[in-house]
């Protein structure tokens, strides 16, 4: 039976080591760390994602907020607000949620985030630095993955790794940080020949690359460990019952809402060959958050200049 990774519990350690970090700075005589999104236009999911951050930072005793900006506002407008933010001593940490509005420059906008407070890890400064093994900020989900492997104790050192996706978001520093631990790493795309023959080369093996299912059991090496990134929203009765057979649980969801959310790999046919598999929901996506507050918490210790600090596990040893 392959072991379930379970990104809920995890996050959940994360979150909790934080809040216990966040009430040790302020005893101390510290301020708690500050997090400020940036949120402009009104896209339903974005709404809802800022406020997932903006709930678990408050939760972790972290001081968050959200400026909300018209979708017309000009790149010169955006500006001079993340300007601001950068200003303020009190803010720790920027985000800002994507994707923009159209006709807004996204690449400029994220580069006038300071590094330091780049909890992202979007500024080409922080992908540089983790291209050469430097102190800097990675993006969420790939700092949660490794994570998640490094409190499931999966040995990875030597490993032959093969990432599925290139975006600067997860695949790319996704192949950074294994590259770090020591594997052995191919990043496979749209144009990568025998795609079947390379992912089965993997010991470790992470889809990033947005498409449903696309990964089945001929992909999976026997005792591979699978990452699944990928979520995905499938309204076909007859696509759920393909990729669920015999699920009635998968079954009921999809009747009660009309769909059912699926990762990039066809779980039900990897999860006999993997050693280890990240379900969805509940793998990956809770670890963005949490990774989110702990980069927070990092960069706020880093501004205040404070000795760095156990936390019990360290969710932050990624970043370093």
């Amino acid at each position: 039976m392959a072991t379930i990774l379970d990104g809920k519990k995890v996050a959940a350690e994360i979150r909790a080591e934080v809040a216990e970090a966040v009430e040790k700075m302020v005893a101390a005589g510290a301020r708690p760390p500050g997090l400020t999104a940036v949120l402009v236009g009104d896209n339903p999911a974005s709404h809802v994602y800022v406020g997932s951050k903006v709930k678990a930072c408050r939760k972790a005793g972290i001081v968050s907020q959200t400026v909300e900006l018209p979708a017309s506002v000009s790149a010169g407008e955006l500006t001079e607000a993340v300007q601001k933010l950068n200003a303020d001593d009190a803010v720790d940490g920027i985000l800002i949620q994507l994707p923009l509005p159209d006709g807004l420059p996204e690449r400029a906008i994220l580069e006038q985030v300071s590094p330091a407070k780049d909890v992202d890890g979007f500024h080409p400064e922080n992908i540089g630095r983790l291209w050469a093994d430097e102190e800097g900020f990675v993006p969420a989900t790939p700092a949660g993955i490794m994570e998640m492997l490094r409190r499931y104790e999966i040995p990875l050192s030597g490993r032959n790794a093969v990432v599925v996706g290139r975006s600067l978001i997860v695949g790319k520093p996704m192949a950074g940080l294994l590259l770090r631990e020591n594997c052995t790493v191919t990043v496979c795309h749209s144009r990568t020949r025998n795609l079947q023959e390379v992912c089965r080369g993997a010991d470790i093996l992470v889809a990033a690359v947005g498409r449903p299912a696309m990964l089945g059991a001929e992909h999976v090496a026997e005792g591979a460990v699978v990452i699944d990134v990928g979520i995905n929203r499938i309204t076909d009765a007859a696509e759920v019952e393909r990729l669920f057979p015999g699920n009635e649980k998968r079954r009921a969801r999809f009747e009660k809402k009309g769909s059912v959310l699926v990762g990039d790999v066809d779980y039900t046919a990897a999860v006999a060959r993997a050693s280890a598999i990240t379900p969805v929901p509940g793998g990956v996506g809770p670890l963005t958050v949490a990774m989110v507050i702990a980069n927070t918490l990092t960069a706020s210790r880093r501004r205040q200049g404070l000795d760095r600090q156990e936390l019990g596990s360290n969710p932050t040893k990624g970043q370093a």
